[in-house]
């Protein structure tokens, strides 16, 4: 059984993660600007629904705009969590509205441009991390954003990488780093955790193999898998000995603050990723048998 700590919000619904995400935002600074919410929501559909610059719709069908909503449902709710649980240092609203930002615009990087017509923007998977701090970048300075505010947007979204070296990103203070390694944990958390995650892995599969094929890189990790059935019979140990690990080691075990209560209640969002797990299993065994 599930733990309900949290009610279900439909995350091909824009509107419901606004209303949502609002909510921990002023749950959490009372005080904090009501319009920032609903701003940044705006310029990131703009950009999803190609109504942004020489940009097109998003037409990747794993990393679409709902992929970017489960992630950032999570995101709020994490923040608000650590918040409650008074983990230092202390985020500011600030910080929240950076970190909220790099979220909406994580996977900017799969976006093409107007004259781009050839495969969908799947193909840029191996450097979409790049692309999408760059994207932010570009984004932020046209809407006046401090240069320091625009370097801790692109530091915080190249925590998103699955292989991101995150020695290697210069942060310019902790809470920087809290809030990409934030950011890089929702974004696992909230598509493994989706009801219709295991359908949707092998349009993954089919996105990882037109990267492939556009930039072959046949040494990235995305070209390990020979078949859509070989990486869903991978994820399982993709899950136990890669992700988590990650989680709680390069991640700093933020996941815990979802915990509820603190701090070894029942994790809403491992739970949902266990169920997921286990109904791939028995798929599997039915298959075989």
């Amino acid at each position: 059984m599930l733990p309900r700590m949290y009610v279900p919000v439909p995350t091909k619904d824009p509107t419901a993660v606004e209303v949502e995400v609002q909510a921990a935002y002023l749950g959490m600074f009372p005080r904090g600007e009501r319009l920032f919410v609903p701003r940044v929501f705006k310029w990131a559909i703009e950009c999803f629904t190609g109504k942004y610059g020489d940009y097109q719709a998003i037409d990747a069908r794993y990393h679409d705009f709902e992929h970017t909503l489960q992630g950032t449902l999570c995101l709020g709710r994490l923040l608000r969590a650590r918040q409650a649980a008074g983990a230092q240092p202390l985020l500011t609203p600030h910080s929240f509205e950076l970190a909220l930002v790099a979220c909406l615009l994580h996977d900017t990087g799969y976006l093409k441009r107007r004259n781009d017509t050839e495969g969908t923007g799947a193909k840029y998977t191996v450097t979409h991390v790049s692309r999408s701090a760059q994207f932010a970048a570009q984004l932020l300075a046209e809407k006046k954003y401090a240069p320091e505010d625009i370097e801790a947007v692109r530091h915080i979204i190249l925590c998103t990488g699955v292989s991101a070296e995150l020695s290697a990103i210069r942060f310019q203070s902790e809470l920087e780093k809290v809030c990409g390694c934030a950011l890089a944990t929702a974004d696992l958390l909230g598509q493994m955790a989706a009801e219709d995650y295991l359908e949707k892995l092998p349009v993954l599969y089919a996105e990882f193999a037109e990267a492939v094929c556009f930039s072959g890189s046949h040494d990235h990790f995305i070209a390990r898998f020979s078949s859509a059935r070989d990486l869903i019979e991978r994820t399982p140990g993709f899950w136990n000995e890669f992700i988590l690990p990650k989680l709680e080691g390069d991640l700093m075990g933020l996941y815990r603050f979802l915990n509820d209560p603190l701090p070894d209640g029942p994790n809403y969002y491992l739970a949902r990723i266990a169920e997921n797990m286990e109904r791939l299993q028995r798929g599997l065994e039915r298959h075989v048998a």
